[in-house]
């Protein structure tokens, strides 16, 4: 299952689920809710925190959190 962590900057997936049964409640009050679209926006130089576009806000996450987000990756197809 692909998560936010696997995103790629500028590419963007559905929340499907979370990986733990529980859902840190950090996730849900920031509206990690699935359904919503959240598009990869920039990675730290060290690779932690990531930054994120959920619902028009950007948001700064742990990786280890981002791992917890499962996501269905949205193919985006380029016009030429």
């Amino acid at each position: 299952m692909a998560t936010v962590a696997d995103l790629v900057r500028g590419q963007k997936g559905i929340i499907k689920d979370f990986s733990e049964h529980v859902p840190p409640i950090k996730l849900l009050e920031l509206g990690c809710l699935p359904g919503n679209t959240i598009e990869l926006v920039q990675v730290a130089p060290l690779n932690d925190p990531i930054y994120i576009n959920l619902n028009g806000s950007h948001i700064a996450i742990r990786r280890s959190m981002a791992k917890l987000i499962e996501l269905d990756i949205i193919a985006e197809t380029k016009a030429l």
